[in-house]
């Protein structure tokens, strides 16, 4: 498939291991005709996943960038905007960051906000100027239980994901009327992914079936916002798995 036959670009911030959640978001949205182009700070994951996306039929290509750095993801964006026809915009950036509140430094919490909340206003706001010459698309976060609630040791990651939260609801009410669905996902529960699989199998073991959320089932979960009609967008959905609690 060559770019001119693709259905468009799907810029998705926040790509790192082949079996994280980047990268499941990459496979889903090339798998339906897009060219994905991945952004991240380690170009070696980005080459990976590129591979990995050819390899199957589907176009890729890396873009990297750190998103908290306001010339990087401007460069990041022409570059982007080189590939074709801007679609859809996805942050997935995570930095969970768990230090004991007294012993937090400021440095740290601000490293957590520049992250998550200064890279994806950033992000943001290079995409949609993009979206909204093309005339419209999908703008799509990535949250997480913290978004919702503070609780120890979490207390920078909380403050920087609430943050993202409030970005992504402001950006919908201004953009949404000018035809670009914004959409904010919660992941209420851990992701079976890289992450867990090599730092907390046990955690794993003990969840047990359907226990986590599979990245397959997270990726159909954007999809399905990118594919919304506009008669009925959804601004905030939450995923977790059946035994989760909240």
């Amino acid at each position: 498939m060559s770019e001119s036959q693709s259905k468009g670009v799907v810029w998705i911030a926040g790509v790192g291991a082949l079996s994280g959640l980047g990268a499941a978001l990459a496979r889903r949205f090339a798998h339906e005709g897009y060219l994905v182009a991945v952004s991240g700070r380690s170009l070696n994951k980005l080459q990976t996943v590129v591979e990995d996306i050819q390899a199957n039929g589907g176009q890729a290509a890396a873009v990297p960038a750190d998103t908290s750095v306001e010339a990087d993801i401007i460069a990041a964006s022409h570059q982007v905007n080189r590939l074709g026809s801007l679609k859809a915009a996805i942050f997935n950036v995570g930095n969970s960051v768990a230090a004991p509140t007294l012993e937090l430094s400021a440095e740290l919490f601000e490293q957590t906000w520049r992250a998550s909340t200064l890279g994806g206003f950033l992000f943001a706001r290079e995409a949609t100027r993009t979206l909204l010459e093309n005339g419209g698309g999908s703008l799509l976060f990535t949250g997480a239980t913290a978004s919702l609630r503070g609780k120890p040791p979490f207390a920078a990651f909380a403050a920087a994901k609430a943050g993202l939260r409030s970005l992504s609801q402001s950006f919908a009410r201004e953009f949404g009327p000018q035809n670009v669905h914004v959409a904010h996902v919660v992941i209420d529960g851990g992701i079976d992914g890289e992450r867990l699989r090599d730092h907390a199998p046990q955690r794993l073991a003990q969840l047990g079936e359907d226990g986590s959320l599979r990245l397959e089932d997270i990726a159909d979960a954007y999809w399905y916002l990118h594919t919304q009609p506009r008669s009925a967008w959804t601004q905030e959905l939450d995923l977790r798995p059946y035994k989760e609690s909240f």
